[in-house]
C-alpha cells in the first residue's frame, strides 16, 4: 500500500468518526460523557485538519474549485426560500 493511499483511508476514516460523534454527542442526556465525547471529537477534527494539510501539499487531494457569486446567491436562495 502506498502513502497516498494510506492517507486518504485515515482521512475517510476520521470523517467517518467525526460523522459518529456528531451523531452521539446531541443524544447523549450524560453531561460528563457528553464533554468527553466533544472532547474526542475536537481531538479528532485536530488530527483530520493535519492530514488534510499533509494530503494538499503532497497533491494527494486536491479541493473542488471555490465556488462563484452566482453559485453561492442560488443556494442561499434555496436555503431562504425553504425557510419561509
Amino acid at each position: 500500500m502506498d502513502e497516498k493511499t494510506m492517507v486518504n483511508d485515515t482521512l475517510a476514516g476520521i470523517n467517518g468518526e467525526l460523522v459518529r460523534f456528531g451523531e452521539m454527542i446531541p443524544q447523549t442526556e450524560n453531561q460528563s460523557l457528553k464533554q468527553t465525547l466533544k472532547q474526542f471529537r475536537n481531538a479528532c477534527e485536530m488530527s483530520q485538519e493535519e492530514l488534510y494539510q499533509i494530503a494538499r501539499e503532497k497533491s494527494y487531494y486536491v479541493p473542488a474549485s471555490k465556488a462563484g457569486e452566482d453559485e453561492i446567491s442560488h443556494v442561499k436562495s434555496l436555503f431562504t426560500s425553504s425557510m419561509m
